[in-house]
């Protein structure tokens, strides 16, 4: 007999249906899956064998073939287990199968016939909408991570043994209830940020904005501590936004199914490659960039990361996403992220201007070669931090993360209001910067920066940018001279 069921594979963070086909006939007893399956896929075969029969279902010992179509696709990872074994009793009459018209299966059978998670639920979900199927069957872990796809009913089940309510034409499982948003991590605060004035209004900007900061100073003067108090102002996730960082972070693996409002934080160590930091392999898998995706991305001690690893940077900061190409096809990832590193002025840490530092000036310069022009030319923001007084440590703490964050929601609503829901000055076209208005005395001040440090195209786009951010968070509708002064003193490169 033959049997059909559907179920998903992951491609990158996408979902691809899989048409799971078994055929049991008369012959040798063996158990044969073909259709470019990897070593999970193949190794499904003992899995759901064990789950068969430690669940009082009976396997048929007779030749057995599966059939994961299409062919030419390569099938990843255990979430087909189910649907195989499904397909696999309806071929072999111990199911109606055929109850299951419309509804897709997803989930690792273990040998006792518990039915665990998988990655990607919600993807697959969504996939099993887009290919117009009635429902999809996910392990209860993954149900109310699946259940945030609207316009399809979601089940769950626990055990295998559950499907034996088919024998009667019932559809097994219980509708999942989609999970509540989580927004109740707890954050350090920007108050903890003492003694660094100018550093604290550029994280704000970079807030309000989604613009790039790069911060450079002695070690111990507070770059790390403002980096990893960025999310703390940013905005909570809202609408799609959510659904994109949870789709991200369920087909990596991360967290556990729980659905939060916290923007992601990433800070991959220096060691990092190329690969682990924008994505690749083989097949494709998703880099630090696509995680951070709607959040911060930090690179801490951004001069000892690899000089390939930097330049693959590039294109992700100015287009949003990145496009892996390989032989057997492409990948584009989403990476709408926001970019903050700190350095160090020279190998020692002190600085040339320090009497202190013992660094030559070639080591200094071949220490700073790790960043070329064109990657500094996309960072909007650059801060030259030093070292606080003693004073301003023993001090009262700096002005809180909420109140920052009041100011950085109204400036991302008139940011909504120009450019669109959810985007912000740092994402905008060249033809929506062109449209800013901008005052005489703010233009005037621009041109003579740009004829006296030979900006360039995209530093000019830049700057005016930040400027709008700065008028912004002074509920300024056009930009004056004084928020051009401010974008143009973080754009000089001091170093």
């Amino acid at each position: 007999m033959l049997a059909e069921t559907t179920s998903f594979t992951l491609d990158g963070i996408t979902a691809r249906m899989i048409r799971v086909e078994v055929d049991v006939h008369r012959g040798l007893p063996n158990f044969q899956v073909v259709g470019l399956p990897d070593a999970a896929v193949r190794e499904a075969r003992e899995r759901v064998r064990a789950a068969v029969v430690n669940c009082g279902f009976e396997f048929p010992l007779q030749r057995i073939t599966a059939s994961l179509a299409p062919a030419d696709l390569r099938k990843a990872g255990p979430a087909i287990d189910l649907a195989l074994a499904a397909a696999l009793l309806g071929a072999g009459g111990e199911l109606k199968i055929e109850a299951l018209a419309g509804w897709s299966l997803v989930g690792e059978l273990s040998l006792d016939g518990s039915v665990r998670p998988v990655r990607g639920a919600l993807a697959m979900a969504e996939e099993a909408r887009a290919n117009g199927r009635r429902g999809v069957i996910v392990p209860a872990a993954n149900g109310p991570e699946a259940a945030l796809a609207e316009g399809i009913t979601v089940l769950t089940i626990e055990n295998f043994a559950e499907l034996a309510s088919l024998r009667t034409g019932e559809v097994p499982g219980r509708i999942a209830v989609p999970a509540v948003l989580d927004g109740s991590a707890e954050l350090p605060d920007l108050a903890d940020l003492r003694g660094q004035g100018h550093l604290r209004t550029a994280v704000e900007i970079t807030a309000a904005g989604g613009h790039g900061l790069l911060m450079i100073g002695p070690p111990g003067a507070g770059k790390s501590l403002a980096a990893r108090r960025l999310p703390s102002v940013l905005p909570p996730l809202a609408g799609e936004e959510v659904l994109e960082v949870a789709r991200i972070a369920s087909a990596c693996g991360i967290g556990d199914g729980q659905i939060s409002s916290v923007r992601p934080f990433r800070a991959p160590h220096h060691t990092v490659s190329a690969a682990g930091l924008v994505g690749g392999g083989s097949p494709p898998r998703p880099g630090e960039i696509t995680l951070a995706h709607r959040g911060v991305l930090f690179l801490d001690e951004l001069c000892e990361f690899s000089r390939p690893s930097l330049e693959a940077l590039r294109e992700p900061l100015e287009t949003g996403n990145v496009t892996i190409s390989r032989a057997k096809g492409r990948q584009t990832l989403p990476s709408r992220f926001t970019l903050v590193a700190a350095a160090n002025p020279c190998p020692c840490g002190r600085g040339e201007d320090d009497p202190r530092c013992r660094c030559s000036e070639g080591s200094a310069r071949r220490y700073r070669a790790a960043l070329s022009g064109a990657l500094v030319d996309r960072i909007d923001l650059v801060v030259a931090v030093t070292q606080p007084t003693a004073e301003a440590l023993a001090g009262p703490p700096g002005e809180e993360s909420a109140a920052v964050r009041k100011r950085v929601l109204i400036a991302r609503e008139l940011m909504s209001e120009r450019l669109g829901e959810g985007r912000t000055n740092g994402e905008a076209e060249p033809e929506e910067v062109a449209d800013f208005r901008v005052t005489a005395a703010a233009a005037g001040l621009l041109a003579e920066a740009h004829r006296s440090w030979q900006l360039s195209g995209r530093a000019h786009g830049r700057i005016l940018r930040v400027g709008r951010t700065v008028a912004d968070l002074a509920g300024s509708s056009a930009i004056g001279e004084e928020h051009m002064a401010t974008a143009i003193q973080f754009r000089r490169r001091t170093q």
